[in-house]
């Protein structure tokens, strides 16, 4: 029988290291800020440094800990870089946020070229298996850890003028399911978090269109998500709370996911 739960202390995570890529702006920026603020120590990683530099420098004046690391994800010799990095500066890699990724202009499938769907899914796609995979070799010795795939609410329903991202985030959650079943046993936990509309400097010039804003009235909540609605679900996976989910995709969308798009 389940012994009683200090609630606090299900979600916290003092003690622990995260590494989120893809944090120099959008929902990796949020997400580093509340992994730090739940009491683990973040390391954020991006192409911009710069970026990552004011980043790590808010969440130090409110307390956190954070540090700073450059990070490529197209590139072998960049993500390898980074985490050779990273073992100087931890012991334990407990917690990572597999977040780089990018979307093309909309476009139809019969327009795209080779170089626009190259260069989707060498982020979205071949860029997560590298973080994922270097970061899972060090889980895997170390006998524990947890990672979390950004994916989309595209990871689970189709839509036009954008087959490129679409492709690349349902390949996203088939790589967390893989991930999930070859690692269980390692104690190592793997799970995607696949966010509906939410404005990022992806999208956010489209969404300021006549046709974005009619677009986002079509959806069942008729609006964008806001990043504070996607805290407990990120604190969910990567903590302690839950310790019995795994490969599981996790959908926050207002809904909108069960409606036509």
């Amino acid at each position: 029988m389940d012994t009683p739960l200090d609630i606090h202390a299900l979600f916290a995570l003092d003690g622990k290291t995260a590494l989120v890529s893809g944090a120099s702006s959008g929902l990796g920026e949020h997400f580093a800020q509340v992994l730090a603020a739940a009491g683990a120590r973040v390391i954020v990683a991006a192409r911009r440094v710069d970026r990552l530099e004011a980043l790590v420098n808010r969440i130090n004046a409110a307390g956190g800990e954070a540090s700073s690391i450059a990070l490529d994800v197209t590139s072998r010799v960049s993500v390898d870089s980074a985490f050779n990095e990273l073992d100087s500066m931890t012991s334990s890699l407990d917690i990572v946020i597999n977040n780089a990724g990018i979307a093309n202009r909309p476009l139809r499938f019969v327009d795209a070229t080779e170089e626009e769907w190259g260069g989707v899914l060498d982020v979205n796609l071949i860029g997560a298996w590298r973080v994922a995979q270097a970061a899972a070799i060090r889980m895997k010795a170390q006998g524990s850890g947890v990672v979390v795939n950004t994916g989309s609410i595209y990871s689970h329903v189709s839509g036009t003028h954008k087959a490129d991202y679409n492709v690349s985030k349902v390949a996203v959650d088939q790589l967390t399911k893989n991930m999930a079943l070859e690692l269980a046993r390692s104690g190592v936990r793997v799970n995607s978090l696949c966010p509906g509309y939410f404005e990022t400097a992806i999208n956010e010039k489209e969404f300021a269109t006549e046709q974005g804003r009619a677009y986002i009235d079509r959806l069942v909540p008729r609006r964008t998500g806001q990043y504070h609605e996607l805290t407990g679900p990120l604190l969910l996976l990567v903590s302690d709370a839950g310790s019995y989910v795994n490969g599981a995709s996790l959908v926050v969308d207002g809904g909108t996911v069960h409606s036509p798009i």
